[in-house]
C-alpha cells in the first residue's frame, strides 16, 4: 500500500506527476493507445464531476434541514423556560398552603389518633369477651388449630389484665376450655388409628398449650413407633406385588411417615430451646431420635431384605426398585444435623448382590448336574456311544457359556445409571471380589468335586462318562479356567494378580488337573475290572481237570481282545497315542512267546524243565516283590498307550491270581499256554513296553505249571510250532 501512494504514475496517488505520466505514455504507447487512454480519462473525469455535484446537492439539503431544526429548538427552549418558572411559583404557593393546613389540623389529628387506639382496644376487649364462646365453638367444630391460635393471641392480654374482675372470669373460662382441649388432644395423640401427620400436628398443639417437652417427646416417639410398626405389618402383606410396587408402597407409606415424624420431632424438640427444660434436653432428644430412626429403619430394611431374598423375577426390576429406595434413603440423610442412619441402602444392595450370587451359584450347579445327567443318560441308553468328542465339547461349551451368562447378568449392578456405586464402598469391593471367589471359583471347585465323586469305587457310572469328565477337566485346565478368570477380572476390574487373598489360576488348574488324573485312574480301574471279570469267569467256570486237548483259543480271549480293541478306538478319539517303548519288533512278537530268548535268559521251556517246585515258588515270589511297583503302581498319563497299559496290567494280573487258585491237568495247562500265546500276539501293540506283557504271561504260565497235577508239568507243555498252528487257525 505504501508503494501505491508513492507511485508518481498512479492517478489515485497523492504523489501523481502528470508530466511524467504523459512522457511515459508517449514513450510506451502508440497513437491509438494514447487516444484510447485520453477517452478513458475524459470519461472518468466526467463521471467524477457528476458524482461530486450529486454529493454537494445532497449535503446542501442536509445542512438546510439542520439549520431549520436548530432555529426551531431555540424557540421551543424559550417557551419551556417560561413554563418552568410558572411551575416553580405554583409549587411554592402549594407548599405555603400545606403548611397553613397542617398547623390548623394538628390538634385534630392528635385527637383522631387517640380515638383510633381506643377503638382498636375496644374491639380487642370485645373479642376477648366473646373468646370463651368462640373457643367453645371451634372445639366443638374440631377446629383445634384455630382454637389454639385464637387463645395464643389473647393469652398475653388475659395475663396482663387477668387481675381485673371483668377479665378474671373470662380467663378462667378460657383456661377450662383449653384444659379440656388439651385432654382431647392428649387422647388423640395416643390413639393408634391416627395418621403420622396428625400425630405431629397434635404434638405441636400440645406444646403450644404448655405440655412438658420431655414427656411429650418420649410419647411422640413411642406412639410413632407403634404406627410405623403397623405400617410394616401392612407392607409385609404386599408379597403378591412386584418389587417396584413393593418399594413404592414402602416409600409412600413407611418412609414418608418416618421422614415426617423425624423432621417434625427435630423441629419441635431439637432446634428449639425450652426454658422449662435443662441444657441437656436437646442432646437427649437428638439421641432418642437417632435411636428411633435407626431402630425403625433397620426393621424396614430387614423386611425389604426378606423380600429381596424371596425375589425370583427379573433382575432389572429388582435393581430399579433398589435404585429408587437408595435415592430416597440418600435424601433422608439430610433430615437434620446430628441424625445418623446407621444402615444405608448400599448395605441392602450389597446383600442383594450376595443373595443373587448364591442364587446364580445354585443355578450353575443345577445346570451342570442336568448336563451330566443328560450325558450319562445318553451313554447308558445309546447302543453306540457316538462321538465322545461331541459330548465333551457340548458339556464344555454349555458350562462356559452358562458361567459367562451369569457373569454378564451380575454386571448389571455396576451400571452407571444407578444412583448407587458399590465399588465406592469397602464392603462393595469385597462383594465384587466375592463374585469372583464365591461364584466363579466356588463353581469351578464344585465341578472338580462333583466329577471326582464319580471316581469313587462304589460309583456305578459308565466308564466312558469318566473319560468325558476327565477330558472336560483337561479342557478347563488348558484354557477354560484362564478365560473365565480373565473375563471376571476384566468385567469387574479386579486386580487378582496383585492380590494375596484371591485364588490364583495355577491353584485352580492344579486342582482340576488332579481331578482329571483321578478320573483317568478310575477309568483304567473300571475298564480293567470289566475285562478282568470276563477273564475271571472264564477261569472259574471251566473244569480244568477234565478238559480236552486244546484245538483252538478259547472264545473269551477273542472277546477280551475285541473289548480292548474297542477301548483303544475310543481312546484314540480323545488322547494322543503316546510314546511306544517296545524292546522287540512286531516280527518277534509274532513268535511263540515261550520260544523267544530274552536278554541273558534261556528259553522259557528249557528253563521250566529244570525247575523244581521250590525254585518256581522262589522265582514267583521274587518277581512279585521286585516288579510290583513298576507294573501296578506306575502313574497313568493322558495318552492312549499309558491308559491301555494300565487296563491290560490289571486284566492280566487278575488272570494270574485266578490261575493261582485253580488246579490244572495236562490239557488244561496246554490250554493256558495257547491262550497266553494268543494274548501275547494281540496285546503287545496296545502297551508302551511289551516286556510287561511277557513278564505277566510268564507268571501266568508259571503259575499254571506249578498248579498242574502232572509229575513233570514243564515237560507237558506243547511245542511252540504246535501252539503257532492252533493260534493261526483261530
Amino acid at each position: 500500500m505504501a508503494e501505491r501512494h508513492e507511485n508518481p504514475y498512479d492517478m489515485n496517488s497523492s504523489s501523481f506527476d502528470a508530466d511524467k505520466y504523459l512522457n511515459k505514455l508517449l514513450k510506451s504507447c502508440n497513437l491509438k493507445q494514447i487516444m484510447d487512454t485520453e477517452a478513458i480519462i475524459v470519461k472518468d473525469t466526467q463521471t467524477l464531476t457528476s458524482e461530486m455535484q450529486t454529493l454537494v446537492y445532497e449535503n446542501y439539503n442536509k445542512f438546510i434541514s439542520a439549520t431549520e431544526t436548530i432555529r426551531k429548538m431555540k424557540t421551543d427552549f424559550l417557551e419551556m423556560e417560561n413554563e418552568m418558572k410558572k411551575l416553580a411559583d405554583n409549587m411554592k404557593e402549594i407548599t405555603d398552603s400545606s403548611d397553613q393546613i397542617t398547623g390548623t389540623l394538628q390538634e385534630t389529628r392528635t385527637e383522631l389518633t387517640k380515638l383510633t387506639e381506643k377503638s382498636a382496644l375496644l374491639k380487642k376487649l370485645s373479642g376477648i369477651s366473646s373468646l370463651p364462646s368462640k373457643l367453645t365453638q371451634l372445639v366443638n367444630e374440631r377446629n383445634y388449630i384455630q382454637a389454639v391460635q385464637e387463645y395464643t393471641r389473647a393469652k398475653r392480654v388475659l395475663e396482663l389484665y387477668g387481675n381485673q374482675p371483668s377479665f378474671k372470669g373470662i380467663q378462667e373460662d378460657c383456661a377450662v376450655i383449653m384444659s379440656n382441649l388439651q385432654t382431647i388432644l392428649k387422647e388423640d395423640f395416643q390413639r393408634a388409628d391416627k395418621k403420622t401427620i396428625h400425630l405431629t400436628e397434635t404434638g405441636d398443639l400440645l406444646l403450644q398449650l404448655g405440655e412438658s417437652p420431655s414427656n411429650l417427646s418420649k410419647e411422640m416417639l413411642q406412639f410413632a413407633t407403634q404406627r410405623l410398626h403397623d405400617e410394616l405389618i401392612l407392607l409385609s402383606d404386599q408379597t403378591e406385588r412386584d418389587m417396584i410396587d413393593f418399594v413404592d408402597i414402602g416409600i409412600e407409606g413407611f418412609l414418608n411417615d418416618l421422614t415426617l415424624v423425624t423432621s417434625s420431632f427435630y423441629e419441635m424438640f431439637v432446634t428449639k430451646h425450652f426454658e422449662c427444660e435443662d441444657d441437656s434436653f436437646q442432646e437427649l432428644a437428638r439421641s432418642n431420635l437417632n435411636e428411633f430412626v435407626n431402630k425403625n429403619m433397620t426393621a424396614y430394611l430387614n423386611l425389604v431384605q426378606e423380600r429381596v431374598e424371596s425375589e425370583t423375577g427379573d433382575t432389572q426390576i429388582l435393581l430399579r426398585a433398589l435404585d429408587r429406595l437408595h435415592r430416597r434413603l440418600c435424601a433422608m440423610k439430610n433430615l437434620g444435623r446430628g441424625i445418623e442412619i446407621s444402615r444405608t441402602g448400599i448395605d441392602l444392595i450389597i446383600h442383594s448382590v450376595q443373595q443373587l450370587c448364591q442364587t446364580h451359584y445354585k443355578i450353575l450347579k443345577d445346570s451342570f448336574n442336568d448336563n451330566l445327567s443328560s450325558i450319562r443318560l445318553t451313554l447308558v441308553t445309546s447302543k453306540n456311544d457316538g462321538s465322545l468328542t461331541e459330548l465333551i465339547d457340548t458339556l464344555y461349551v454349555n458350562t462356559i457359556e452358562k458361567v459367562k451368562g451369569v457373569l454378564q447378568d451380575l454386571l448389571v449392578f455396576l451400571n452407571p445409571e444407578w444412583s448407587f456405586n458399590i465399588k465406592m464402598d469397602h464392603k462393595g469391593i469385597s462383594c465384587i471380589e466375592g463374585i469372583r471367589e464365591n461364584l466363579l471359583v466356588a463353581f469351578l471347585r464344585h465341578i472338580s468335586t462333583v466329577v471326582t465323586s464319580f471316581s469313587d469305587i462304589n460309583s456305578s457310572c459308565p466308564a466312558n462318562l469318566l473319560l468325558v469328565l476327565s477330558k472336560l477337566c483337561l479342557k478347563l485346565e488348558k484354557g477354560g479356567i484362564r478365560s473365565l478368570l480373565n473375563l471376571v477380572d476384566e468385567l469387574y476390574e479386579i486386580d487378582s494378580e496383585n492380590s494375596s487373598v484371591l485364588t490364583h489360576e495355577t491353584e485352580l488348574n492344579s486342582e482340576i488337573l488332579e481331578s482329571a488324573k483321578t478320573l483317568l485312574d478310575a477309568y483304567v480301574r473300571v475298564q480293567g475290572m470289566n475285562v478282568s471279570q470276563m477273564l475271571r469267569k472264564s477261569v472259574e467256570t471251566r473244569d480244568w481237570i477234565n478238559c480236552l486237548e486244546p484245538r483252538s483259543v478259547r472264545a473269551v480271549m477273542k472277546r477280551v481282545v475285541d473289548e480292548l480293541t474297542n477301548i483303544d478306538g475310543t481312546l484314540e478319539e480323545l488322547f494322543e497315542s503316546g510314546q511306544l517303548n517296545t524292546t522287540t519288533s512286531s516280527d518277534s512278537s509274532r513268535k511263540t512267546h515261550f520260544s523267544m530268548s530274552m536278554q541273558g535268559k534261556s528259553q522259557y521251556r528249557s528253563t521250566l524243565s529244570n525247575f523244581t517246585s521250590s525254585q518256581a515258588d522262589n522265582s514267583l515270589v521274587h518277581r512279585l516283590f521286585s516288579e510290583r511297583v513298576d507294573i501296578f503302581n506306575s502313574s497313568v498319563d493322558f495318552s492312549k498307550v499309558s491308559i491301555m497299559s494300565g487296563i491290560i496290567r490289571i486284566s492280566l494280573k487278575t488272570l494270574l491270581e485266578c490261575v493261582r487258585l485253580r488246579t490244572f491237568s495236562k490239557y488244561g495247562l496246554q490250554q493256558i499256554q495257547v491262550d497266553a500265546h494268543y494274548l501275547q500276539l494281540n496285546l503287545w501293540r496296545f502297551v508302551a513296553d511289551e516286556n510287561i506283557i511277557y513278564i505277566l504271561l510268564d507268571d501266568i504260565l508259571g503259575s499254571a505249571v506249578l498248579r498242574c497235577l502232572e509229575k513233570n508239568p514243564s515237560g507237558m507243555l506243547m511245542e511252540p510250532n504246535a501252539v503257532d498252528l492252533i493260534v493261526e487257525r483261530f
